[in-house]
């Protein structure tokens, strides 16, 4: 038995639920998301909850029987609530703005680097250091904010680049004159 497959994710008011066979299609107030479960995984809906069980045993449905039911949970969670992450650019002369919906970023190279936007995303900028990355795709916006900060990591000496909003730089002390 799987610890987490076994606990039915409850639907909040204002999300429904149509499940087809492996296709489930969730709608929300944030958007409309679709799903297909692995084959050997079952969902139904009963009294406002999705309840998952496996069509077979093994070893591996039981991983799989626990994986669908979180990746169920995040689209729910995020049709409902919406995802998001904060990114913070620190460096002098770093900053952020958007050009249409794409976002451009000038983090120290010859030219700012533009990134386009995903579907599903959409960025705020908050005084040019605050990159803001919204979703319902718990996935594409992990994904999307690593990709940012790609464009210019945090290095351990002066600490300048794109971080994520708390994220802790360990410092290293520099080179130290000889004796």
């Amino acid at each position: 038995m799987s610890r987490l497959g076994k606990i039915p994710v409850d639907i909040p008011s204002g999300v429904q639920v149509k499940i087809d066979g492996q296709r489930i299609e969730i709608k929300g107030a944030k958007g409309t998301a679709i799903r297909m479960l692995h084959p050997e995984i079952k969902a139904e809906v009963q009294d406002g909850k999705i309840h998952f069980t496996p069509v077979v045993e093994g070893d591996t449905v039981k991983a799989l029987w626990g994986l669908n039911r979180m990746l169920v949970f995040n689209i729910v969670t995020g049709v409902s609530k919406g995802y998001r992450k904060e990114l913070e650019i620190h460096g002098v002369g770093y900053k952020a703005e958007l050009k249409g919906k794409d976002l451009q970023i000038a983090a120290g190279y010859s030219k700012p680097t533009l990134f386009k936007v995903p579907s599903g995303i959409t960025f705020s900028i908050d005084n040019q250091t605050r990159v803001v990355i919204d979703g319902i795709d718990k996935e594409l916006v992990g994904q999307t904010a690593s990709e940012i900060r790609k464009i210019r990591k945090p290095e351990p000496y002066k600490g300048k680049g794109i971080r994520y909003l708390g994220e802790h730089i360990r410092r290293k002390a520099g080179k130290i004159a000889g004796k």
